[in-house]
This record gives C-alpha cells, sequence and structure tokens, in this order.
C-alpha cells in the first residue's frame, strides 16, 4: 500500500493527462535517468504522443517549483523530461526488460488504475457534498431570514416607542403650567 501511495505522489497532471517523468521512473526502475530515455530513443517507434511527450520549458519550470529535488539541477538545462503516460510506462516495462522493470510496471499500473477509480467514484462524494452545501444554504437563507424578520420587527418597536415618546414629551409640554421664575427679578 505505501508503494502505491509513494508512486501515487510521482503521477502529475500535465496537458490535461496523468503522466510520470523520466527521473522519477527511473528511480522507479532502478536505472539512470539517461539509460532510461537511451532506451526510449533506441525504441522511439514505441512510444507515439499518447504514451510519452517531452515537457516544454514553461511545463518544466511549473512543475519542478512544486517539489524538491536534486534532479532538475543536475539535469542539464536543455535537457527537458519526458512524460510517460500510464501506457508509456506499460512499453517502458516491455523495453526494460528486467524483473525490477516488470514488477515496477506492475505497480505503476495499479497506481494509475486506483487514480483513476478514486475519480470514476469521486462523483458520489461531489453529490453528498453539493447536497450538504445545499442544506447549509438553506439553513444560512432560514437564520438569515429569521434575523431579518427579528431586525423587522424591532425596528417596528422602535418605531413605536420612538412615538410614544414623541406624545409623551408633547403631551407634558401640554401640562406643564409656567414656572415662576427663579431669583431677583428686575423691576423695569
Amino acid at each position: 500500500m505505501e508503494q502505491l501511495q509513494f508512486i501515487q505522489s510521482k503521477i502529475y497532471e500535465i496537458r490535461s493527462q496523468r503522466v510520470m517523468l523520466d527521473f522519477d521512473l527511473a528511480i522507479l526502475y532502478q536505472v539512470e535517468t539517461r539509460v532510461l530515455n537511451q532506451s526510449v530513443k533506441r525504441n522511439i517507434d514505441r512510444f507515439p504522443e499518447d504514451f510519452m511527450f517531452q515537457l516544454s520549458n514553461d511545463e518544466w519550470e511549473g512543475i519542478s517549483s512544486q517539489f524538491v529535488m536534486t534532479s532538475r539541477s543536475k539535469r542539464p538545462k536543455w535537457a527537458l523530461p519526458l512524460a510517460f503516460t500510464e501506457h508509456g510506462v506499460v512499453m517502458l516495462s516491455s523495453i526494460l526488460r528486467s524483473d525490477i522493470a516488470i514488477q515496477t510496471s506492475v505497480l505503476v499500473v495499479r497506481a494509475f488504475v486506483a487514480m483513476r477509480q478514486m475519480i470514476v467514484n469521486s462523483p458520489d462524494r461531489i453529490g453528498n457534498i453539493e447536497k450538504e452545501v445545499k442544506e447549509l444554504k438553506e439553513y444560512i437563507e432560514e437564520v438569515f431570514a429569521d434575523y431579518n424578520d427579528i431586525n423587522d420587527d424591532t425596528r417596528m418597536q422602535l418605531e413605536l416607542i420612538n412615538r410614544t415618546l414623541a406624545e409623551l414629551q408633547s403631551q407634558k409640554r401640554l401640562s406643564e403650567k409656567p414656572r415662576n421664575p427663579i431669583g431677583f427679578i428686575k423691576p423695569k
């Protein structure tokens, strides 16, 4: 299980395809990257574009910033990595022809299949998440509706209190008799 997870961590999405890079595959197949790439070049007819492609500078810059590795510093700047699709990985095992290559190929294919199954099963998960989000949205709308009702009730109560106060103040002014002045009154 750990091996599958390790391999899955080496699968990237580039050009809307799930791929593995040559240096990661070289580690898995226990060969040097240059040996792997030489084998591919000798058998280039077995690797059409849907099996393997070379990364562009922009793709390489983007993906290499995602991980810490020494391969980037060791790799010549002009040598961009090769990206292998699931089919390309299977084809690699046929040209490398070692027991390790065969075993690794089986593990890599299982990792791709496991990832595909996760994606296929994710609509159920997405459906559940959508349902939960919808329920949360309805709850929030209900809470805001209650809040608005409370605000409307409070606003009406405040208006009633203000009117009552205004009426009381006007009644108080009418009922007040004039006061006698306090202090000395200067004669006129």
